[in-house]
């Protein structure tokens, strides 16, 4: 393992590669925006086979960006800044939540650079989809809480709203919560995450960036193989078939027994189906 400051322009991105030059190699996008993870459990299950690159996206602790850019355009410039830092001509990209939708900007933009496209519970869309997935997230939370804890998430995202990392740490922490809740003990913590990485000003200027951004069309028929995958009991309801039908030469799955996380909720049945993908 190996990690490397990635100077693009002014701003700059902390990255981590498991080296394995004689394999092709796998970009992880994680969610948030804002809350940066290592996907430590999904890079130990990819890096004895691939070359895997993780990197905490722009705005967090360690990824600072004093440009103040949260446009989508400024996403996918970093995309292309870790892809040439590495001399990566093509590669496997791999997103989870937002990171997901990330990877969908990514590729109607580069699609040439791609060798497969893996959407982990993926974001459903840009502009109008992207407040049809808000409130989806919003109804998932609020299923999971008691009225007062409901509350406090309330007060902290008002807070957080107003510049507060501290609000939405403890937002985050509920949020986490909640997802895990009936799969894993709800005291687990997945291994990747670090509340303090978490940052107020990505979080709150990313989300204006994705509203403004134009619907996504998809790709009818890329010359690569693209994997939809979402839990049983997703955050995403109806949204999702935004995502299925943009890509309609996509292979889709539902992994039983999973919420929003599915290689921490059910390991094996996650497995499966990333290891179809990628053989």
């Amino acid at each position: 393992m190996q990690t490397n400051i990635i100077d693009n322009k002014a701003d700059r991105l902390f990255t981590v590669i498991y080296p394995k030059s004689d394999k092709e190699t796998i970009v992880l996008l994680h969610g948030g925006p804002g809350f940066p993870s290592d996907l430590t459990e999904v890079v130990n299950s990819l890096k004895d086979s691939f070359q895997v690159i993780t990197f905490h996206q722009r705005g967090t602790e360690k990824s600072p960006c004093p440009s103040k850019d949260y446009s989508m355009e400024a996403y996918l410039y970093d995309l292309e800044a870790i892809r040439k830092f590495y001399q990566i001509d093509k590669f496997h990209l791999w997103g989870h939540s937002w990171g997901g939708l990330y990877a969908q900007i990514y590729a109607e933009k580069y699609a040439d650079n791609l060798l497969s496209l893996f959407l982990c519970s993926p974001g459903s869309g840009t502009n109008t989809q992207w407040k049809q997935t808000e409130k989806e997230v919003m109804q998932l939370n609020k299923s999971k809480t008691t009225g007062w804890e409901w509350t406090k998430m309330g007060m902290n995202s008002f807070l957080g709203m107003l510049g507060s990392d501290k609000a939405y740490k403890r937002l985050f922490k509920q949020v986490m919560k909640n997802y895990n809740d009936g799969f894993i003990p709800t005291g687990t913590s997945n291994n990747s995450e670090d509340f303090n990485l978490l940052k107020a000003v990505p979080i709150n200027k990313t989300r204006p960036e994705i509203i403004k951004y134009p619907l996504l069309k998809g790709l009818s028929n890329p010359d690569f193989k693209i994997t939809i995958l979402y839990g049983e009991q997703d955050i995403y309801k109806t949204s999702k078939n935004f995502v299925i039908d943009r890509y309609p030469t996509a292979k889709v799955f539902i992994v039983l027994n999973s919420g929003h996380i599915p290689w921490l909720h059910n390991t094996k049945g996650y497995k499966d189906i990333m290891d179809n993908h990628y053989q």
